[in-house]
């Protein structure tokens, strides 16, 4: 993006580059419990479950990173993704950013869509936010048919299994993080284009990232109020105390897929959900994102994970 001309903007004095949404379709702002969150919609066959598509949680995340699977499914079937709270073109005001927060932008999104179609949704989330889908699907199982997790945390390192719940949260860290001093000069280093492409490569375990996510992630970093929310999840308060024990409560059907390349390749403790009738599995010679290296791979599992449940609707 280094090579074109950015458009600019203005903010209480403070010229930041524009962001365009980061999906095609329609937005629509809506506002709740969890503040503005921007949700992305589009259209497709009739008599055919909603899909709600979730990102990730970094230091750069937004809608973009689902963008495939949007496009996949645009025209297809109704197809919705949202920016949570923090991220892309929803509120990124200075607020206490909590797991709880995040589960309650999923809620609003389905209730969204429930004003706009009948019966519960599919959805589908990325790497952390698995585990605000799991929690949102435990609180409130009507309003999801399936559930579809690509890469979930929870599943790594120690186990997460403490039935008190609560988060991972360090107050010296959050402390230390928001020292005016250095909060803004240390968060942009952190998401300097060449700092954004590091992580993009541990991410896809490859030097073959997608372009397109490196230019909008720079972008979106670069917004007013953009810190907030990574700090939060570098300070571990996004982060479950329970998550594993979330994945094991489920009882609605489940879908996994990962990819065995990059940072993000421990699942240890996957085998824990592994015997269960309503899990299905997926795994495939990819880095973190496999529907940005194997689009056609990973629409075609899920398809076919999703077949049955809509035979039995009277889809097609």
């Amino acid at each position: 993006m280094n090579e074109i001309a950015i458009e600019k903007s203005t903010v209480e004095g403070k010229t930041y580059p524009k962001l365009p949404n980061p999906l095609s379709g329609h937005r629509t702002d809506i506002n709740g419990a969890a503040g503005r969150i921007a949700i992305y919609s589009a259209g497709g066959a009739e008599g055919v479950a909603p899909l709600l598509l979730i990102h990730s949680i970094n230091a750069t995340p937004s809608a973009y990173e689902v963008k495939p699977l949007f496009d996949h499914y645009a025209g297809k079937r109704p197809v919705y993704a949202l920016d949570l709270p923090g991220f892309g073109q929803s509120d990124r005001s200075d607020r206490a950013y909590s797991v709880k927060l995040m589960t309650d932008a999923i809620h609003a999104a389905v209730e969204e869509i429930g004003r706009r179609h009948a019966g519960a949704v599919d959805a589908l989330a990325l790497s952390l936010s698995c585990e605000f889908l799991a929690r949102a699907a435990l609180e409130r199982p009507a309003s999801f048919r399936t559930l579809a997790f690509i890469s979930p945390t929870g599943f790594e390192g120690v186990p997460r299994d403490d039935a008190r719940g609560g988060n991972r949260g360090m107050p010296w860290l959050r402390a230390a993080l928001n020292v005016p001093l250095w909060s803004h000069g240390l968060f942009n280093a952190l998401t300097s284009r060449s700092s954004i492409k590091f992580f993009l490569k541990k991410t896809f375990g490859s030097q073959d990232f997608d372009q397109g996510m490196w230019d909008y992630a720079y972008l979106t970093t670069h917004q007013p109020g953009a810190r907030y929310a990574p700090y939060a999840f570098v300070s571990g308060y996004l982060f479950s105390k329970d998550a594993l024990l979330l994945y094991k409560r489920l009882t609605h059907p489940v879908w996994m897929a990962h990819g065995v390349r990059g940072d993000f390749v421990d699942y240890r403790h996957e085998t824990q959900v592994q015997g269960r009738a309503n899990w299905r599995f997926n795994v495939f010679p990819t880095g973190a994102f496999p529907h940005f290296e194997r689009l056609d791979a990973v629409t075609s599992a899920y398809d076919g994970f999703l077949k049955p449940h809509d035979e039995a609707a009277g889809g097609n």
